[in-house]
């Protein structure tokens, strides 16, 4: 699941510190839009150190707009939650205004929207924000709170922010009503690089990240599929409601996916080695002056999306992944026919910030045509992916 989390300026913007805490302990990915106001109660420092992602703040500003437009941002997200959501924000929203990142952003997302009102007693008791509380419900916007209490001017009544302990279960209560159509499926997905030991120190590798891999895991766990996902050496969290098996190797990866059949879907979007050495030196090797270079023999590894297409317990829907740099949709369509699955999943990654990157553009190779998809967040790809799946098992 992954949160589009708007913090507001008011007092209460320092709950959303351990709010994004504890999502980010249920396996939830968290971004963040930072109001300008919001900015003066925390820092963009602390909310992208809790996320691990960049924070977004300026509506013009030229690098997120490059990285993440407004349009992409509204909508790479299954939920949008606004913890403070404070008196203008809620004006904003409810009129439809868009004068800055967080109320373009929410007039311009087509998902679901949780606001945590937030401010002082009169504020909230006016008429005009009971109008506007009114204009939002009857738009389909969700509220959590306010609750009487304590305010930081001194007075009492409702207006406080519910709890960030509270936010976090509405959004996972939220969570089990979405549709599962792949309820009851099991699915074997793999993420990452694997790496092949030359020594006890070095080793053969690639560039993948997993990002692509992490997202489609997470989006099938989404609709109700049991997930395995066999990942290589990666610094990412486990998508909610994942298993996962870390593995190294590609043999490692073979047998970690054969030890998760039966199974009704497999998508292998692995990079995995083609090769690894014949022989791995007990010890470092050694760099001696004069010697020249070693030679390493390398020796052919196992064919992981083979094996799975083409074996005896096969699942019912198995999908592979080409990266390639020339020649890409040949390349694929040679690769479909060659290993037996149902898919291949095409995409160039000579484009920059595409292998390791958060996009990618890629094609959909079936014996029956190609379809293309321009270039999306790597979890809009993983959605629509999931969706394709889901019907085709249907």
């Amino acid at each position: 699941m992954r949160i589009l989390l708007i913090v507001g300026g008011g007092i209460a913007a320092y709950k959303s510190l351990e709010l994004i805490r504890l999502l980010r302990k249920s396996g939830i990915e968290v971004r963040v839009i930072l109001t300008a106001a919001g900015a003066q109660f925390v820092t963009p420092l602390s909310l992208s150190a809790l996320t691990g992602n960049p924070v977004c703040s300026d509506l013009f500003s030229l690098t997120d707009e490059a990285e993440m437009g407004h349009i992409q941002l509204s909508r790479a997200a299954d939920l949008v939650v606004v913890a403070p959501a404070t008196a203008d924000l809620m004006a904003k929203a409810a009129n439809g205004l868009a004068n800055d990142l967080a109320s373009t952003v929410l007039l311009a997302t087509d998902k679901p929207v949780l606001m945590a009102p937030a401010m002082n007693v009169r504020m909230w008791e006016n008429a005009a924000t009971q109008r506007n509380l009114a204009t939002l419900k009857g738009d389909g916007v969700s509220m959590i709170g306010p609750h009487d209490g304590d305010m930081a001017c001194g007075e009492f009544g409702p207006g406080r922010m519910a709890e960030p302990a509270e936010i976090h279960a509405a959004i996972l209560a939220g969570q089990a009503t979405t549709p599962k159509p792949l309820a009851g499926r099991r699915a074997i997905v793999t993420a990452g690089p694997t790496i092949e030991p030359l020594d006890p120190v070095r080793y053969l590798t690639n560039r993948s990240s997993g990002k692509q891999g992490f997202a489609i895991a997470s989006a099938l766990a989404k609709r109700g599929a049991q997930v395995t996902l066999v990942a290589g050496p990666v610094a990412l969290p486990t998508p909610a409601g994942v298993s996962r098996v870390d593995v190294e190797t590609a043999q490692d990866m073979l047998a970690a996916c054969q030890a998760a059949l039966p199974a009704d879907l497999a998508v292998c979007v692995a990079a995995v080695a083609d090769w690894r050495p014949a022989q791995i030196a007990p010890r470092k090797t050694k760099k001696v002056s004069g010697n020249g270079s070693p030679v390493i023999h390398l020796t052919e590894n196992p064919d992981i999306l083979m094996a799975l297409s083409r074996g005896d317990n096969r699942p019912t829907l198995v999908v592979g992944f080409a990266a390639e740099t020339d020649n890409v949709e040949a390349y694929a369509q040679a690769k479909l026919i060659r290993k037996g699955c149902d898919w291949i999943i095409a995409n160039d990654v000579s484009i920059a910030e595409t292998m390791g990157g958060d996009h990618n553009a890629v094609s959909i190779v079936t014996t029956k045509g190609i379809e293309r998809w321009t270039r999306l967040d790597k979890s809009e790809v993983a959605d629509r992916l999931a969706d394709r799946m889901a019907e085709s098992l249907t």
